[in-house]
């Protein structure tokens, strides 16, 4: 599975074809800090969901720190999708490294 650091995020967020980017954390982290235009579906609900997403997309997959959006990545990978990336540090690095107004946790 592909890596991507938050600058690099933000910078393929600003292109002509943002990728979808799917939030795996709780709904109290997601209503505490989050990325704009993101799709949340809880990691536990991943196995059921999963088919919500599209097969022709890139997918940035965002946890806290990277090691959950880490295992759906690996899950939808099993699962036929063919263009995931993890944020590496998750909402975390954003914080530090794209936007400081977003809260940290």
């Amino acid at each position: 599975m592909k890596q991507i650091s938050a600058p690099e995020l933000a910078a393929l967020l600003q292109s002509g074809t943002p990728p979808l980017v799917l939030d795996v954390r709780e709904p109290w982290e997601v209503a505490l800090a989050n990325l704009p235009g993101s799709v949340h579906i809880e990691m536990n609900e991943i196995p059921e969901r999963h088919g919500e997403l599209p097969q022709d997309q890139t997918i940035i997959c965002v946890c806290h720190h990277g090691m959950r959006s880490m295992q759906v990545g690996l899950f939808l990978e099993h699962a036929g999708h063919t263009d995931i990336v993890n944020l590496q540090g998750g909402i975390a690095a954003w914080a530090r490294d794209v936007d400081p107004s977003c809260p940290s946790y």
